[in-house]
């Protein structure tokens, strides 16, 4: 699958207000003494960033996109030829923005963190009533970092099911098994937050992946996509050596012509070259044709009446 970069647009003042009262106070977690307009200014991708972002992804072949928090940040980044959009999970329940991200036409990934059935079905309809054509929806738990066993990965096949989307998951764990699991459940999409040092100090560093790990993720989420391949039963290349070393029918003791083959004259071992074991109830009380050396693989030419 494809790789690519997703940022964060928005000012501080667009997505909160600057007031510390204690309705926009942190009073727990990663981000606890701060307001939220702190964290914001302390988190935000600045504007004048963007194109010169956007240049650099263009000129290494990367796909860089973004989470857009109000209206301006969306006009930013159609400026910037944006080629598809995410709303973020705490975004997700904003359906007016949903709406006019969904006007650009671009395709759009909705993540579920927080989210009830009824919401994601509200967010999904919004982004069809804005005329989205290619919409994702993301598996999420919204805690940073969130514990594996919160993200109930089963829901995964369901959303599959209920949503007929395509559909993903963003992880907040800190290592890749949940992700790579997820795979087998069927996701399309794998979302991680990405540092160049986990220690470094900022915002989203003590939950990302840091450079070995993220190449981790990509060469083994592609391995467990190989590996689901199709519904298919037959032998493959890779077994075709070791068919000779399946079990098979040999005789155990040398035998005259016309002899009857007795139970203990005839075993069921490894490897394969006689008769499969599946004919040794209907070889026991026949005669062979021929006189048998022990350690023969059972040929059933050389049984009478079989």
């Amino acid at each position: 699958g494809a790789d690519a970069v997703k940022i964060q647009t928005y000012r501080p003042d667009t997505i909160t207000l600057n007031s510390d009262l204690p309705d926009f106070q942190i009073n727990e977690g990663l981000w606890e003494g701060r307001t939220l307009y702190e964290l914001y200014e302390w988190a935000h991708t600045p504007w004048e960033w963007h194109q010169a972002l956007f240049d650099h992804a263009k000129e290494v072949g990367i796909t860089l996109f973004s989470s857009p928090f109000d209206s301006t940040a969306v006009d930013l980044l159609e400026e910037l030829g944006a080629p598809a959009y995410k709303i973020a999970s705490f975004e997700v329940i904003d359906l007016p923005l949903i709406e006019y991200v969904a006007k650009t036409g671009k395709p759009m990934i909705l993540s579920t963190g927080m989210a009830n059935q009824e919401e994601i079905a509200e967010a999904i309809e919004a982004a069809r009533r804005g005329g989205c054509k290619e919409l994702a929806v993301l598996r999420c738990v919204s805690g940073y970092p969130a514990p594996s066993e919160d993200y109930n990965l089963r829901t995964i096949t369901d959303m599959i099911d209920r949503f007929q989307l395509v559909t993903g998951l963003s992880d907040h764990t800190l290592d890749n098994v949940t992700a790579v699991t997820s795979v087998a459940l069927g996701v399309s999409l794998i979302e991680k937050h990405f540092t160049l040092d986990r220690t470094a100090g900022g915002p989203d560093d003590s939950f990302s992946l840091e450079p070995q790990d993220l190449k981790a993720l990509c060469r083994d989420t592609k391995i467990a996509w190989r590996a689901l391949g199709k519904v298919d039963y037959g032998r493959k290349s890779s077994e075709e050596g070791n068919v000779k070393f399946r079990r098979s029918l040999y005789f155990v003791k040398p035998l005259k012509a016309g002899e009857v083959i007795t139970p203990d004259a005839i075993r069921s071992v490894r490897p394969g070259y006689g008769a499969p074991p599946k004919f040794l109830p209907d070889i026991v009380g026949k005669t062979v044709i021929a006189d048998i050396d022990a350690n023969t693989p059972v040929d059933m030419n050389l049984v009478a009446g079989k």
